[in-house]
């Protein structure tokens, strides 16, 4: 696997030093608890501020036997791995008037057998203007979190992908400038929320969103129509093509949701493999994608969670198919003659979106947590499960999840992937894994 590192070495001391604080900290709090205090009780209340410490380790078997562990170390196939990191991440406001700060921060830094990896990224900084209670304006890097999928958000245009293994945690924003305009009336419509922003791709500003040398506009229309949440959406721009969206949700009762989204891209570029060359072939069309799901609550605190997502821009089965046999090919040309020349052709296409964490057309993902069965305290249990339903290759994940210690969250989650051989999750690069993760929240 290609590594980058991204500090000089002198930073890794940081990241280093951070670790050791990260694995040192619980002993710290235990000897200091009898005398601490609430820094709340000195803060000026115009500044709100948190985050947490993370240490975590995983352990991986590694399908040996699968495409993408052979794209990745062809050079040395493993049977395991090992990682052990630690993150920081801070998070906070500061309001003064009509104007606050806002800011999300994280720092990583991991170490396998081979590596160490370690990277510091602002996931948000803005600020936010409110010049009455229905007319407010952003400026600064901000995660809009458009769409109402709890897995994936086809309309989320101006967002990056979520993780669906976990799709809670702080994702990084772009930069921009957004306007709100809100308005409430008597009747079946309640609420009227125009949100527009302004989204520019230049050097060293939002590389990564597409084009550069580009200002793209992205407008969303909410509406809450009669107990229902609806949101109309649309992009343009060069630095991606026009598309187009719907979204909503809606309680069928206190403990039932269903939600929905609908997105249209009339011309979407895309790049497929040819197995037989080796090429990368560019394509043209108009891509429709769409999700349904509900959320269920019952009486004694479990919570379903399932969602269909068709994405029209991912790889028919046959396509993803082809990606991996062309990797056949290509290490069967290195184990020959040591050519490698087509494993990294093969890397190189994957880039465009064979290798994205879902690159698939049709997945079914479930997701059920019970919060302190049987009255077990702070104990929840879980399991997620996510389903390719074209090839029918899954990942199943369960975990368990302990908060009994104050500002402490231990969390212990296996994962299992199984498919036949060229399918997705038959191909990935583990077969299993296990981690562990310690945070603590302040």
């Amino acid at each position: 696997m290609k590594r980058k590192i991204l500090w000089q070495t002198r930073r890794r001391h940081v990241a280093s030093g951070i670790f050791l604080f990260v694995l040192i900290l619980p002993f710290q709090v235990l000897a200091v608890d009898e005398y601490s205090f609430d820094l709340k009780e000195f803060e000026d209340q115009n500044l709100k501020w948190g985050g947490y410490l993370e240490g975590k380790w995983e352990h991986s078997a590694l399908n040996r036997e699968g495409a993408l562990t052979v794209l990745n170390d062809f050079h040395d196939l493993r049977s395991t791995r090992d990682i052990i990191g630690a993150t920081v991440q801070l998070d906070g406001s500061y309001k003064q008037g009509m104007t606050s700060l806002n800011w999300v921060a994280q720092v990583t830094g991991s170490q396998d057998e081979s590596s160490w990896q370690d990277q510091a990224d602002i996931f948000e900084a803005y600020a936010s203007i409110k010049i009455n209670p229905g007319l407010s304006l952003d400026a600064g890097k901000k995660t809009f979190k458009w769409g109402k999928g709890y897995a994936w958000n086809p309309v989320g245009f101006i967002d990056r992908p979520k993780d669906p293994n976990n799709p809670e945690d702080a994702m990084e924003g772009y930069i921009g400038t957004g306007l709100d305009l809100v308005k409430s009336y008597d009747g079946p419509l309640q609420t009227v929320a125009l949100t527009t922003v302004a989204l520019p791709v230049w050097q060293e500003v939002n590389e990564d969103f597409g084009a550069r040398d580009n200002l793209n506009l992205a407008a969303k229309l909410y509406l809450l129509y009669l107990d229902t949440d609806i949101d109309l959406v649309g992009f343009t721009g060069n630095s991606r093509s026009t598309r187009y969206g719907v979204d909503f949700s809606r309680n069928l009762a206190t403990n039932f949701e269903i939600h929905g989204e609908l997105a249209h891209i009339p011309k979407q570029r895309q790049i497929v493999c040819d197995a037989l060359t080796g090429l990368s072939l560019p394509r043209e069309r108009s891509d429709t994608s769409y999700l349904l799901g509900l959320r269920y609550l019952t009486e004694n605190d479990m919570t379903t969670i399932v969602e269909f997502y068709h994405n029209d821009d991912g790889y028919t089965e046959a396509e993803q198919e082809d990606f991996f046999r062309l990797i056949d090919r290509g290490y069967a040309a290195y184990l020959s003659n040591g050519d490698s020349s087509l494993l990294h052709q093969a890397s190189r296409i994957g880039q465009s979106g064979y290798l994205a964490p879902q690159s698939g057309r049709d997945y079914l993902y479930t997701r059920i947590t019970w919060k302190e069965p049987y009255d077990i305290l702070y104990f929840t249990p879980g399991v997620t499960a996510i389903v390719n339903t074209d090839d029918q290759s899954f990942s199943v994940s369960p975990e368990t999840v302990y908060t009994g210690f104050t500002n402490w969250e231990l969390r212990l989650r296996f994962s299992w992937l199984q498919g036949q051989i060229y399918s997705e999750y038959g191909e990935k690069q583990n077969s299993n894994k296990v981690e562990f993760r310690v945070r603590y929240f302040w």
